[in-house]
């Protein structure tokens, strides 16, 4: 997929690439909340606990107050996303959610409201 990204799009990628590649996980991902505030994050797998990275990061922008996202960002070896990993996106109304290869190069967007 070769779309040009927004300059602030491209922004969360490289803070989702960065969590990812500082914590060595297999994914990590960004948020933007309305404000233009940004959060990232990587997986969570405890034994107690698993959460995806965009549920981490979604849950960090929530307890800093967030009350929606503009748009947020997932960054794996994965060549798609399933519908109910999109859901944490969708509870705040992202307008989109950009999944990129672990190079940063975007491979999906996925609309999350109508």
């Amino acid at each position: 997929m070769d779309l040009e990204l927004d300059p602030e799009d491209a922004k969360i990628i490289t803070l989702a690439r960065s969590a990812r590649a500082r914590s060595g996980a297999q994914s990590g991902a960004a948020v933007r909340d309305t404000t233009g505030r940004t959060y990232s994050a990587v997986e969570v797998m405890l034994p107690s606990l698993r959460l995806s990275a965009l549920e981490v990061a979604v849950a960090m922008a929530v307890s800093s107050g967030a009350e929606g996202l503009e748009a947020a960002a997932v960054v794996s070896g994965a060549t798609e996303l399933a519908e109910a990993a999109l859901a944490p996106a969708r509870d705040l109304k992202a307008v989109q959610v950009l999944l990129a290869d672990p190079t940063g190069r975007l491979t999906a967007a996925y609309p999350t409201v109508s």
